[in-house]
């Protein structure tokens, strides 16, 4: 399994209508084979949005940014003053995934 990372510099003032580019996505990623989860995380003391994909294999990532589908996705570029530089691009393999007991409840 892998996560792919994308650091995403969201110019000041900007914030909000960054977040709602993801609200009103298509959803494209979520109908190919292997992708597992999307997040977007919002900072709490820097200008880097950041957003991570799962999926269950490299392989799958691959195909999925050579398909149309992220054409399309990706088809809708936002304005550059919605940037405060390039983004920072990241994989990573999941080597431990821990996750809580099933006896043990985690308050939110």
């Amino acid at each position: 399994m892998i996560v792919v990372a994308n650091r995403i510099p969201v110019a000041e003032g900007h914030e909000e209508a960054f977040v709602e580019r993801f609200k009103t996505r298509a959803g494209e990623v979520e109908r190919q084979p292997g992708f597992m989860r999307l997040e977007v995380l919002k900072p709490l003391q820097s200008d880097y949005h950041v957003v991570l994909t799962w999926w269950q294999d490299e392989a799958s990532f691959k195909a999925w940014t050579e398909s149309p589908a992220f054409a399309q996705a990706h088809a809708r570029r936002p304005k550059p003053e919605m940037f405060a530089g390039p983004n920072q691009f990241e994989m990573h393999e999941i080597v431990i995934l821990q996750e809580p007991s099933p006896s043990r409840e985690v308050s939110q």
